[in-house]
């Protein structure tokens, strides 16, 4: 299992997008339910010399309520608690495909003795 603070290459671009952005929890969870790009946002946040753009905060938030109907998503978690869920239930699944692994070995093990024997 990774080192506890680890955090995938995967969810990186999105921890950063968050903090040179200033953006919240919800805001990027709500950009990765809309299936934008982190690497976008540069193009789509407003700067003073394009004051007719609406924020990035602001500019989210619109497009979720537009496609979803909601201000915000029912369960609002980090990326870094979403990820460490992740691979606690990973963790479970491969140890459970093991467990199993294991039982069907000892059946097939004792079912072979029987047939040895007689």
């Amino acid at each position: 299992m990774p080192k506890k603070g680890f955090i995938s290459n995967k969810l990186r671009p999105w921890i950063d997008a968050r903090k040179k952005y200033h953006l919240s929890h919800a805001q990027i969870q709500m950009t990765r339910e809309l299936g934008m790009n982190p690497k976008s946002f540069r193009k789509l946040s407003g700067d003073k010399q394009e004051p007719w753009k609406l924020s990035l905060p602001a500019y989210i938030e619109k497009l979720y309520k537009k496609r979803f109907g909601e201000k915000l998503p029912d369960d609002v978690r980090s990326i870094e608690v979403r990820d460490i869920e992740k691979r606690k239930r990973q963790a479970e699944k491969k140890k459970k495909k093991q467990e199993l692994l294991e039982q069907s070995e000892s059946n097939s093990s004792e079912k072979t003795q029987g047939l040895i024997e007689k």
